[in-house]
């Protein structure tokens, strides 16, 4: 059901566009909309109790932010991963990331540092605590749009957010390894220990270093993920219960 205003009245037009686009990225990074789901405009809207407008919206920005993959004669697909493209994509976000962790450690406060280290123990409980995929993947994702609000660079974010969108599609693979939390986790320590340290260089070299070795794995997990299920066929978008799989977004 969407979203209703305290007294009860429909949000803006603007704010459910977004609030839309928000739950259907949630859905796609969660893997509950896998690679190869049809987004159905109208079938969507009925689901997601919303006018056909604001959905619309959400499909066209899930496309631009290379999230979904636009079809002729119809709306969109949920993207797939392609192993080539994605290693095309790490060598592209590794320099952005690097720069990323680079400007955000110059303009780094204790605030700053505080909503990082808040992160890093969250997650550090959420691996004591055996926590699903999905919430490590939120987890690294919050991490890595921490830094790059940091940073503070308009047109770096504009490049590197569909970037890191899109990688994250891959990510549900990965973390099936049972040491890539972990891994992942550390990496992200090694870079807020160096920011803290005010070394926008070793920063950089960091975040670049986590980039780096984290395509390394993915590489390596999208290959056993495809050997393991072969390719996905087109599905139905499903966001609200369905009683044969017991799953909502």
């Amino acid at each position: 059901m969407a979203a209703n205003g305290p007294d009860g009245s429909s949000p803006p037009a603007a704010l459910l566009a977004v609030q839309t686009y928000e739950r259907l990225k949630a859905a796609i990074l969660r893997s509950e909309l896998p690679p190869g789901t049809a987004l159905s405009v109208p079938e969507l809207a009925r689901q997601l109790d919303v006018s056909r407008s604001p959905v619309r919206e959400a499909v066209q920005r899930l496309i631009h932010d290379g999230l979904a993959t636009s079809v002729p004669h119809h709306s969109a697909v949920v993207s797939g991963v392609d192993l080539d493209d994605l290693r095309e994509l790490y060598i592209v976000r590794e320099s952005l990331e690097g720069l990323a962790a680079r400007l955000a450690t110059e303009r780094l406060d204790a605030d700053g540092l505080a909503l990082l280290e808040a992160i890093l123990a969250e997650h550090e409980a959420a691996l004591g605590s055996g926590a699903d995929n999905a919430t490590h993947i939120e987890l690294d994702v919050r991490f890595h749009r921490v830094v790059r609000e940091l940073a503070d660079n308009r047109h770096l974010t504009a490049t590197l957010e569909p970037l890191a969108g899109r990688s994250h599609l891959a990510l549900h693979g990965l973390w099936r390894s049972a040491d890539a939390p972990r891994l992942a986790l550390d990496e992200h320590r090694s870079v807020v220990e160096c920011m803290a340290a005010g070394d926008p260089a070793l920063a950089e070299e960091a975040a670049r270093r986590h980039i780096a070795r984290l395509s390394v794995r993915l590489g390596h997990a999208t290959v056993r993920e495809a050997d393991r299920t072969g390719r996905r066929s087109r599905t139905k978008a499903q966001l609200v219960p369905d009683r044969r799989r017991g799953r909502s977004a």
